[in-house]
């Protein structure tokens, strides 16, 4: 890599500009436009992301602080507070969004590996609630008072990448977002008791997938049979029934499967169900263990991205920039994967912050140095008390 270059712009090398500029056409993006452009849009939100900047103000004044370096950086000209105002406000966030989804399977691709315990692809389902001021945010009606978003996230356990999306205002029912997920044959899909839905989980075992989730209190279950267990293993029951309420019954016709585990740590006795007959006890506890990745995600992301404070109040300027989030999340993990890094995506985000403007060649800001000060939770290490 030329070592002339800043490091921003090593960067966005690793971007797929001409799939960007195919989706700019798709959508007329740069119609009527003669020097901001849809790629300086998108490395203008992206340095924000980058750099953590809190307000669209903040992001143009760290822009104009380095006026000489923007045609290097590719930021273009006419980088001012009122054009990315209003790029953000009436450019299609549907652009942002396809080309987000682009570079999650390009990330997946790259981060896919067999070293998880149970072979096929493992998602977590759930979602995180961004709270919005609702006389600024007029149309993230909440509660009276109240504004919000969610960020309803498909998230890949083996890679630990976020493989589907989907926002909604806060005050839609997490159940309705399972409606678009896009399910696979022989995935695992893990939720939480807020999930069930039996209907919706039926139509899981009619794409021929599998789920886990946590029994609500009021469960209405019928035992056929049981499986023989370990209570040393911390399973108290492994039975094959079916559901027994009226509706329920109906909703979910088929067998289910019933497991009880015991956490010695904590002390809290949790009963899941599920439809796979095939794993053991054990793995059906660990499959729920893991959900606790995709909470770790959403604190993450609104840790060390911006995704709380916006730059922008219209609904647009909001999905363009979680939108932009997603692209960074998904360009610092392909940074990593390419250039061999091992460190984290944390590390390599809080390096990469503070470096943008240097001339090194990115690989070098990472060799030599001593981590032991950076604090990260290590995603292989959860203990089952966080269910």
């Amino acid at each position: 890599m030329n070592q002339g270059k800043y490091v921003f712009a090593q960067l966005t090398e690793f971007l797929p500009q001409r799939v960007f500029d195919s989706l700019v056409t798709k959508y007329s993006g740069n119609k009527y436009v003669r020097f901001f452009t849809c790629w300086s849009q998108l490395l203008c939100m992206i340095f924000g992301q980058l750099t953590n900047r809190e307000s669209l103000r903040d992001l143009i004044v760290a822009i104009e602080a380095h006026a000489g370096k923007t045609y290097h950086l590719g930021f273009g000209k006419s980088v001012t507070r009122s054009n990315l105002a209003k790029a953000n406000e009436n450019r299609d966030s549907k652009l942002f969004e396809e080309f987000a989804y682009h570079l999650i399977d390009v990330s997946r691709k790259k981060r896919a590996n067999d070293n998880f315990e149970i072979k096929g692809k493992v998602y977590a389902f759930d979602s995180s609630t961004i709270d919005l001021c609702l006389s600024v945010f007029w149309w993230a009606k909440f509660r009276k008072t109240k504004g919000g978003v969610k960020l309803h996230t498909l998230y890949d356990i083996t890679t630990q990448i976020p493989a589907f999306i989907h926002i909604t205002s806060a005050s839609v029912n997490d159940m309705n977002a399972m409606d678009f997920i896009p399910y696979e044959h022989d995935a695992y899909y893990i939720f939480d008791r807020g999930y069930v839905d039996y209907s919706r989980l039926y139509k899981i075992t009619s794409h021929s997938a599998y789920f886990v989730i946590r029994a609500k209190s009021n469960l209405k279950f019928e035992r056929m049979y049981s499986n023989k267990i370990d209570k040393r293993t911390g399973v108290q029951c492994d039975q094959i029934g079916k559901l027994t309420g009226f509706y329920v019954s109906k909703q979910y016709p088929e067998k289910l499967r019933r497991v009880k585990f015991f956490d010695q740590e904590s002390g809290r006795t949790f009963i899941f169900l599920t439809n796979n007959m095939e794993l053991t006890a054990e793995q059906i506890a660990m499959l729920y263990k893991n959900r606790w990745q995709i909470e770790l995600f959403f604190k993450w992301i609104k840790q060390h991205l911006k995704i709380k404070s916006f730059w922008g109040t219209s609904e647009n300027a909001v999905r363009i920039q979680i939108y932009s989030a997603i692209i960074a999340y998904c360009l610092v993990s392909i940074v990593g994967h390419d250039l061999k890094i091992d460190r984290s995506t944390y590390e390599i985000l809080q390096v990469l912050g503070i470096s943008l403007l240097d001339k090194t060649p990115v690989k070098e800001l990472f060799t030599n140095v001593v981590y032991k000060d950076v604090k990260e939770r290590n995603y292989n290490q959860l203990s089952i008390n966080l269910f």
